[in-house]
């Protein structure tokens, strides 16, 4: 049977439920990519990977918070499993034998994939396709062999990087009742997400989304761009390329890289009378209203588009986008993502050409053109950077790439009309390649905010600051700082 056939036969069996709630859109948008990856209606079969990783600090964080969850739970009938971001059933705690058992004959243990792609429309598997909190009760289930079962389950996403680390899934017997499983779950997941966050050693949670959904650039040009290397000038001239060619077109690389400034410099050249659209994407529960706002843009003559971080769409999402972009035409569509394999596969079939924008650590030669430009942008004129300046900030290893730099050098323009040293932050001068807990990012800004005083010896730093000679050569090396200027 193929999978349109599939489909429509459980869409029947969904029709014939006598007093159903009806199927909800995102339940039938998993159905119908159940369907596309040839699963069975009848039986689960999902591939088992034996070992699993139990030494990530997901995992630890994930399993210390449902073995407190479960200690509550320890009567009821209720399996609580962590699974990382492709599905794979990490864990799993329950102390109901029969639930056990049943659970063990449909697969659902550790070691065994259970994503859509494996398991058909199941909790854990639409909660990490969608990136949203997922119930799903019996017969909504694609697999009816999944018929006697109701399960749970809520993404866990880093909360410094966004990216997605895995899932909590609570499952018990279809005939339970389901009121307070989402809630739980939800918790639990929560919980995870803020420990993971807690022992990482500092990580900044992202900004939380402020409502703004999509940026319209007007159809007049900016001021000219900076004179940068061949190392982003071959990039931009491919997607330039493909653009005039009409090919759909991806450009890949690192947060902060400038992958949706290379793709603005592009269609300035290709199409410089259009308005530009960048959208950005929306949280799991916005995918809706977000694509109904910006999406008829895409019909317009004079409009270009670029959706950003399309890695971070939920399947709906992207099926639903890769379906408008195949009704209107793609002339003038491209996209950005961080990695070229994370692009959801119905985006993916329309991309002719994939493009990356290298970091900017491999670019030492674009930082300086770069940070003129950014202070002119910020002060309204040109700014001077004396030579120890510029030196620290060619030297930097830029791990933010060039969003970290526009912020340094926004920062540094408000404090003179020539940059020195002293108006540059500690984390420019410091090579360490771990994340600083805040006790050591103060020690060494306070290291760093003396060193850089005109004058300043080593020995007279470690005074200020009441160390030895010898201990604040110590914390130098441990922090990597680097003073242009001073061996």
């Amino acid at each position: 049977m193929d999978g349109e056939a599939q489909l429509a036969e459980r869409e029947l069996i969904a029709r014939e439920r006598g007093g159903a709630v009806p199927v909800s859109s995102r339940l039938t948008a998993s159905w119908r990519r159940s369907a596309g990856y040839g699963v069975s209606l009848d039986a689960v079969n999902p591939v088992f990977a034996g070992q699993v990783d139990d030494g990530s600090l997901f995992f630890e964080c994930g399993q210390e918070v449902l073995r407190g969850l479960h200690a509550t739970l320890a009567d009821e009938p209720v399996s609580l499993m962590l699974t990382d971001s492709a599905g794979l059933v990490l864990s799993r705690m329950c102390n109901d034998t029969t639930l056990l058992r049943a659970l063990d004959r449909v697969y659902l243990a550790p070691g065994f994939a259970f994503s859509e792609r494996e398991a058909g429309t199941n909790g854990l598997g639409l909660a990490l396709a969608d990136r949203a909190p997922s119930l799903v009760r019996a017969d909504e289930h694609y697999c009816t062999g999944l018929w006697g079962y109701t399960c749970a389950a809520v993404p866990v996403a880093d909360l410094a990087t966004g990216q997605l680390l895995g899932s909590v899934n609570l499952t018990t017997w279809s005939r339970q009742a389901d009121n307070l499983l989402l809630a739980l779950a939800q918790m639990a997941a929560g919980h995870t997400a803020a420990l993971v966050q807690a022992r990482s050693r500092g990580a900044r949670p992202r900004p939380a989304p402020r409502g703004e959904v999509f940026r319209v650039a007007p159809a007049e040009p900016d001021e000219p761009s900076p004179a940068l290397s061949a190392a982003w000038r071959d990039p931009l001239d491919t997607v330039v390329a493909a653009l005039q060619a009409g090919r759909g077109v991806a450009v890949v690389g690192e947060p902060g890289a400038g992958k949706a400034a290379l793709l603005a410099a592009a269609h300035r050249r290709v199409r410089p009378h259009d308005r530009l659209l960048t959208a950005r994407p929306p949280a799991p529960g916005d995918s809706e209203s977000w694509l109904a706002l910006w999406t008829p843009e895409l019909g317009k003559e004079s409009t270009s588009v670029v959706v950003g971080r399309v890695d971070t769409l939920s399947s709906w999402a992207a099926a639903e986008l890769a379906a408008i972009l195949e009704r209107v035409g793609r002339r003038a569509f491209a996209l950005t993502a961080e990695d070229p394999a994370a692009i959801p596969a119905a985006l993916q079939q329309l991309v002719d050409e994939v493009v990356e924008v290298p970091p900017l650590r491999y670019r030492p030669d674009d930082v300086l053109p770069l940070a003129r430009w950014f202070a002119r942008r910020a002060r309204g004129r040109d700014v001077r950077f004396s030579p120890d300046a510029a030196r620290a900030l060619t030297t930097y290893h830029w791990p933010g790439n060039a969003t970290q730099l526009q912020r340094v050098v926004r920062e540094a323009v408000t404090r003179g009309d020539v940059v020195d040293p002293r108006h540059l932050p500690a984390e420019v001068f410091s090579g360490a390649t771990r994340r600083l807990t805040r006790i050591e990012t103060i020690e060494r800004d306070e290291i760093v905010r003396c060193l850089v005083e005109p004058g300043t010896t080593v020995g007279r730093a470690a005074a200020e600051l009441g160390m030895s000679r010898a201990t604040i050569y110590r914390k130098i090396a441990q922090y990597g700082i680097r003073i242009p200027g001073r061996g």
